[in-house]
């Protein structure tokens, strides 16, 4: 982010946290009218990528938990991997293009329809 964003968020909130990754969390010092909560927001330390907040700090962003245990993970939990769609390690199931465009066999295949026969 930009040095003025930083900057304006020190002014505008309090700081909060800092997450795995750097990224730095704030909550506005008043309750914004007809909301009855403050607005809370994140700078993020390097590209701006909303993927890269951690479900913890996800959740208090949203207002969806009242406080933040960063050390409640659960032994299922994966760490973060960027969106890989459009890149060589995106997912491409069985009979894609990438990978021969031959799908297998199932016991019931299906025969194509030819127009006029």
């Amino acid at each position: 982010m930009s040095m003025l964003m930083r900057l304006c968020s020190g002014f505008k909130g309090r700081k909060v946290g800092t997450d795995r990754h750097g990224n730095l969390y704030f909550e506005s010092r008043k309750v914004v009218p007809g909301f009855n909560h403050t607005r809370r927001w994140v700078v993020y330390a390097g590209k701006p990528e909303a993927t890269n907040v951690p479900p913890e700090w996800h959740g208090w962003l949203h207002h969806a938990t009242p406080l933040l245990d960063e050390n409640r993970r659960y032994p299922w939990q994966l760490d973060h991997q960027p969106n890989m769609t459009g890149t060589a390690l995106a997912y491409r199931p069985p009979g894609h293009d990438y990978r021969g465009g031959e799908r297998p066999k199932t016991a019931g295949d299906y025969e194509a329809w030819t127009p006029g026969a």
